[in-house]
């Protein structure tokens, strides 16, 4: 039975109606769909690929599930507190709301098909779970968080192309490569320690914290006779990735070592020439 509501009480903060502002809320937003429905000419659930549901003055939005086919919805320029009428509209592909009150978005991660979400200019202050939820959408190409509490956080841009590395843009700005890199260098230190392993041809050990402080390992004694090039500092590491991370930390020679192709028979040399040949040679050349 549908509601007058010109004939709905006044609710007062200090009266007992106070409990059905919910229902009242439903009910108003019942009718915003319905008029909604009328404007466009929609007349099975079906058909319906949108919703523009801006500056209806909305605190709370009916289940919306019965829409399976819904693409485009706008929520923009309400009140919304929470995002729970999105239950199993798997075709959503753009969502707008922005402008809200929303400092929950439990549920979003039922859209796997959501490519662009506008959240700025809401009330989101947890950082760790806002990132857990919309983790759950692979297709999520554009998104916007600035002008919420969380955006305060340090590193907070960073923080999120790491999480969602499917984003390609974020806060109305692309993601740039420089972007990438720095966030893999600040988040993924395993990853980071990888690279430098593989440039400076060390075995990469999968037990070396990051994080840890740097321990060295005492030194051992050398025979006097062992010669050490120039190489000013004498410790001798048990592992030798630490001595790969030493050296990496100061101004170290560079030595390449190529072949002297001009001591290298050719295949007409080899049988023609009956003559033992010296090995070829090698040339290496020390940069300091």
């Amino acid at each position: 039975m549908a509601w007058d509501l010109n004939r709905l009480p006044r609710i007062s903060l200090h009266s007992t109606s106070l409990v059905r502002a919910p229902e009242v809320a439903l009910e108003i937003s019942r009718r915003a769909v319905e008029d909604q429905l009328k404007i466009c000419g929609f007349k099975r659930d079906a058909d319906v690929l949108e919703l523009f549901l801006s500056q209806k003055d909305l605190t709370e939005v009916i289940d919306l599930s019965r829409f399976k086919k819904l693409k485009y919805l706008w929520l923009q320029h309400n009140k919304l507190q929470g995002i729970t009428f999105l239950t199993r509209n798997y075709c959503l592909v753009e969502l707008y709301l922005n402008n809200n009150a929303i400092f929950d978005i439990g549920g979003l991660h039922s859209l796997p098909s959501l490519y662009l979400l506008l959240l700025h200019h809401n009330e989101l202050t947890n950082i760790d779970a806002t990132v857990r939820e919309l983790k759950g959408m692979p297709n999520l190409k554009i998104l916007t968080l600035h002008q919420n509490p969380l955006c305060q956080y340090n590193l907070y841009r960073l923080y999120i192309i790491c999480h969602l590395p499917e984003v390609e843009f974020l806060d109305r700005k692309q993601v740039t490569e420089d972007e990438r890199r720095a966030m893999i260098t600040i988040f993924h230190h395993e990853r980071t320690h990888i690279i430098q392993s593989i440039a400076f041809r060390g075995r990469v050990d999968a037990s070396w914290n990051p994080r840890a402080p740097f321990k060295q390992k005492p030194a051992q004694r050398v025979p006097p006779d062992f010669a050490f090039a120039n190489n000013v500092d004498k410790t001798v590491f048990d592992d030798p990735e630490d001595a790969v991370l030493v050296r990496s930390m100061k101004r170290s020679a560079m030595a390449i070592t190529s072949l002297n192709w001009d001591t290298v028979p050719t295949r007409e040399e080899k049988y023609l020439d009956e003559k033992d040949r010296e090995p070829a040679q090698m040339l290496t050349v020390t940069l300091r």
